[in-house]
Order: C-alpha cells, then sequence, then structure tokens
C-alpha cells in the first residue's frame, strides 16, 4: 500500500504570487528595500477600541467555546450593522459567525453544493473561490468578462452559461482583482435570474465598505434566498484575528450549524469579543478616515499607471486593488512581475493568479501601502519600464 495525495488536490492551484513573495522576502534578508503590492492586506493596525475589547475578555480567563453559530450579542450586532447600513432586517438565526470568509465559503458551499455541480463565476477573479468548489467535488465555470460589464458577470451571461450541471452564481462586488462593483440594478437582475433558474446565489461581500463613490448594495436587499459573505479582515482591519460572518437562506439554517459544528466547534472566542467592539461609533469613525486614506491612494495610483502607459478602463470602485493591462509593455505579466521585482524591488501579482482571460497581460496592484511608498513604487516602476 503506498501513500498518495487526494485527486481533487490535483485541481487546486497554487498562489503564482507566493513564489514573488517568497523571492521578496529573500531579497529583504538581503538588505533590498522592497515596496509591496502584491498582497491583499491593510496596512493599518487593528483600531485600538478592538484590541481593548479583546484583552479585557482574555483577562477575565473565560476563554472556552461559543455556540457553533457564534455569540449571540455578535450575531446580534451583525443584524443591527446591516438595519443601519442597508435597511435590511435579517433574523439573527440566518447569521453565522465564521473563522474569517474562507470558513463562511466552506459552510456556505458545503450546505449547498453536490459533487459535480457547477458554480459560475467572472474570469478574472479570486482564485480560492474556485478552489472552494474544488474541495467539495464540484465544478467551476469561468466566464470571461471586461470592461463592458465592469468585470462582473450579467443577468444575461448567467443565462448563457447555465447548464443541467450548474448549481449556482458567485458574484464579488466590489472585486478582487479588479475592484469593480456590479451596478445595483444589474446585481438585482443577476440575483432573479438564477433563482429563476432554480440556483444558488453566492454573493462575496467581503470589501463592503472599502467603496469610494456609490455604496456597496448587499444581496440580501433584493431576496431573502441568498448567501452573503463577510468578514472583518479588511474594511474592521481585522485579518490576523480570522473571524468572518455568513448569511444563509432559512431552509440551509440547520444544515449549516451542523456543518459548523463539526468543522470549527466554533470561531475564536477572543476573535468574537473583540469583534464585539468593531461596530462601535469610535471605530467606526475610524475605518471611515483609513476608507478616505485608502480613496487618496487608489486616485494617486491610477493617475501614475495611467500615466506610465498602463490601461485601466474603470477606475476601481471599492477595495483596495488596481487590475492594470500591461500589453504595451510585455506578453508575460508574470515574467514581468519578476524581473520588477529584482530590478526595483516592486512586488505585484501577475494576472495568472486570477484566471486565464488576457491574464498575460494584466497586472494587480495593491494600494495598502502608504502614499509615500506608492510615490516611489511608481519612480521605480518608470524606471524599470524605460529601461527595457
Amino acid at each position: 500500500m503506498s501513500l498518495r495525495v487526494a485527486e481533487r488536490i490535483s485541481g487546486i492551484q497554487p498562489f503564482y504570487v507566493m513564489e514573488l513573495l517568497r523571492r521578496a522576502k529573500e531579497l529583504e534578508a538581503e538588505g533590498r528595500d522592497i515596496i509591496h503590492m502584491e498582497i491583499g492586506e491593510p496596512d493599518f493596525m487593528t483600531p485600538q477600541t478592538i484590541l481593548k475589547a479583546a484583552i479585557a475578555h482574555t483577562a477575565t480567563g473565560d476563554v472556552k467555546y461559543t455556540p457553533a453559530a457564534g455569540l449571540p450579542e455578535l450575531r446580534e450586532k451583525i443584524a443591527a450593522f446591516y438595519r443601519l447600513r442597508y435597511g435590511v432586517t435579517i433574523p439573527v438565526s440566518r447569521i453565522f459567525v465564521t473563522p474569517g470568509a474562507t470558513g463562511a465559503f466552506l459552510l456556505a458551499l458545503g450546505a449547498s453544493l453536490n459533487p459535480g455541480e457547477e458554480v459560475l463565476m467572472a474570469d478574472p477573479c479570486y482564485p480560492c473561490n474556485s478552489n472552494y468548489v474544488q474541495l467539495y467535488d464540484g465544478k467551476t465555470r469561468t466566464i470571461p468578462v471586461g470592461a463592458d460589464s465592469h468585470y462582473q458577470l450579467t443577468a444575461g451571461l448567467i443565462e448563457r452559461h447555465w447548464s443541467a450541471d450548474t448549481k449556482g452564481v458567485l458574484i464579488a462586488s466590489p472585486s478582487n482583482p479588479t475592484g469593480t462593483m456590479i451596478p445595483r440594478d444589474e446585481l438585482k437582475k443577476a440575483i432573479a435570474t438564477t433563482e429563476r433558474l432554480g440556483g444558488c446565489f453566492y454573493s462575496d461581500e467581503i470589501y463592503h465598505g472599502l467603496v469610494y463613490g456609490e455604496t456597496a448594495a448587499t444581496a440580501l436587499e433584493f431576496s431573502d434566498e441568498v448567501f452573503a459573505i463577510n468578514s472583518f479582515s479588511k474594511y474592521f482591519g481585522m485579518t490576523g484575528w480570522r473571524i468572518g460572518w455568513l448569511i444563509v437562506p432559512e431552509i440551509f439554517i440547520e444544515a449549516t450549524e451542523k456543518l459548523s459544528q463539526n468543522i470549527f466547534i466554533s470561531t475564536s472566542s477572543d476573535a468574537q469579543h473583540a469583534a464585539l467592539a468593531a461596530f462601535d461609533d469610535a471605530t467606526l469613525a475610524e475605518l471611515e478616515s483609513r476608507r478616505l486614506e485608502f480613496e487618496k491612494r487608489r486616485d494617486f495610483l491610477y493617475d501614475a499607471l495611467v500615466r506610465l502607459g498602463f490601461e485601466v478602463p474603470i477606475k476601481p470602485e471599492g477595495a483596495f486593488y488596481i487590475y492594470a493591462r500591461c500589453a504595451k509593455f510585455t506578453d508575460d505579466s508574470f515574467k514581468f512581475a519578476l524581473d520588477l521585482l529584482e530590478s526595483e524591488g516592486v512586488a505585484v501579482t501577475p494576472g495568472k493568479d486570477f484566471g486565464t482571460h488576457e491574464a498575460h497581460h494584466a497586472l494587480r496592484f495593491a494600494y495598502t501601502t502608504s502614499l509615500e511608498k506608492l510615490a516611489d513604487a511608481a519612480q521605480r516602476l518608470e524606471r524599470f519600464i524605460n529601461t527595457r
């Protein structure tokens, strides 16, 4: 008998950016100054209000399991947040606190997806979403999208690509890597089309709050029969705490609770007590100042990239990424990113991490660093382009 890796792993792709990150760390160890624009992690620290709540809870020593669905008081605060921000009322029974958005995806798909069924997604999209489907022996059908649809799936695209095997649709708005949002009326149509076809609608809303114009619409404004995934990582600045939440249709409550009990037991007690302070007025005021800073960074980087000759058909409307076409400079964006790192110490993510549609002509720039560093990166990038 020989040991073998499970066959399902063969369909899970690595992060190509990790090769760049590994090399960036090596160069830093050698004393090189590296500007990191490759990883989607805010550079701001966890707000002090949240830290104080965590410290106070930990000091009690009462760090125990919580109910599988999460602390009742935290679920209540999430429900109140939806009433205040979106004007929608969500029963607390449909809200599950999860170990990050990843935990939310695993519960949503585990409760609804059967082996062999497929989920429709945009190309480009965040690669892990396809891998979650693969873990449940499902299939992903990625649909090429461009600026004409804000790099989002539309109701027409959903209907055109629907098949007998299709179980549902996943839309991320704001999107990683493009930073674009699906227009409110198009989101409503996409949900209605998916429901008419008998499918599940999964709404990735983890970048809500980090928007720079029109407020992002939650799928829950248009239907109670959707899965809404969110996180305390991006907007609330709690990446390392590994806490998120999932809102499920009522019919999936029991199944989701059983899965949560068996897979996770519960989300970290410390993280949940910390997150209780995430919705405090003082915290939200600090997060708003951070959002404004991200908007300044977006504006600066967008102008710099366009000036240098990169194509950015749609100025990002949310998140903290710019997905830029680099066809003017290269037919191999992965090699371009590697050479840029070696030559100028600027780390960015190649398009092949997000799909196959024109990926060789695309780079993702994360503006998760200071304006000063972004200005330095722009100068280095210009020097690199001019010496190629």
